[in-house]
């Protein structure tokens, strides 16, 4: 039997069953990448993690969606971490992750786990009726240019004009499949729109967002620390947030409420990278046995 510890983790949050939940497989680097796959099906989770060596940085870490690898996730990698300082893996205050996406640089204030994504690559615009049609929403709705933003993975960033636009949206997958398609996208690749809002669902946040997600991933993702780091790089470039370091929220309407603080580096036309920062709350942990699925 291959037994492998394993923590399940809500991201983002700081509370049981708040943000996102990641479980997080120690050691599960080695795993075939269909027996990672089965295993995110199993769980029913959107992503799950997998750890190993790393001769590059301090740790190893591989990230899966139920259809395929990919190569960062921002509420797996505070999952992560914090499944890793709960067990005493992790000495001192900072340290840095192998991923996909390049190496993911950590630190620690407090209780709080910040990774620093990489610097935004800005691609395509996207038409507006595309993305309008894509969510079920009129195209006024959308009140600036979508566009394609990666800090680690691609997305493309959709500012809505107001907390009902936001709640009205639906995905809809044949119009989803033509957003893919004039974003370049390939076979199992998808391009859910960012969707995102220049008000927080509370008080204390700065905006609030969706991100509606197609079969075989749940229908919709309670929190999404890569895509908060993309949509902050959008709002600065374009000059739709005044602050250097706000409050992003996501997942209030699901019952799962999740919040990060997110930090510039750099100028709003010259960003090197987007800090975003979220605690970890480990709900549960055990072993599992991947022996025959491996």
């Amino acid at each position: 039997m291959s037994w492998f510890d394993f923590d399940w983790v809500d991201a983002f949050s700081s509370r049981a069953f708040g943000g996102n939940g990641c479980a997080v497989v120690h050691g599960g680097a080695v795993l075939a990448q269909d027996t990672c796959m089965d295993y995110v099906r199993e769980t029913s989770l959107v992503e799950c993690t997998f750890t190993g060596p790393s001769d590059v940085a301090d740790i190893r870490v591989r990230y899966f969606l139920a259809s395929r690898e990919i190569p960062f996730a921002g509420h797996p990698t505070i999952a992560t971490v914090a499944a890793m300082r709960s067990r005493g893996l992790i000495q001192g205050d900072t340290l840095t992750l192998e991923t996909g996406a390049g190496i993911v640089p950590i630190c620690f204030n407090g209780d709080e786990i910040e990774m620093t994504q990489i610097a935004p690559q800005f691609g395509d615009y996207i038409p507006a009726d595309l993305v309008a049609a894509a969510v079920s929403l009129p195209q006024e709705a959308i009140i600036s240019p979508p566009q394609l933003v990666s800090t680690g993975l691609p997305f493309c960033v959709t500012v809505l004009r107001d907390h009902d636009a936001l709640r009205a949206a639906k995905l809809v997958e044949e119009p989803l499949r033509k957003v893919a398609e004039r974003a370049g996208f390939s076979g199992s690749d998808v391009a859910e729109p960012f969707l995102v809002t220049l008000k927080g669902a509370t008080g204390a946040g700065d905006t609030f967002s969706r991100l509606l997600l197609a079969p075989p991933s749940p229908p919709e993702d309670p929190f999404t620390g890569s895509a908060t780091g993309a949509m902050a790089a959008y709002l600065w470039k374009h000059g739709l947030m005044p602050k250097d370091t706000f409050t992003a929220e996501q997942g209030n309407d699901m019952g799962r409420p999740g919040q990060a603080t997110v930090t510039r580096v750099g100028p709003a036309d010259a960003m090197t990278g987007i800090k975003v920062a979220g605690r970890g709350f480990v709900l549960m942990r055990g072993q599992v046995d991947l022996s025959e699925a491996a």
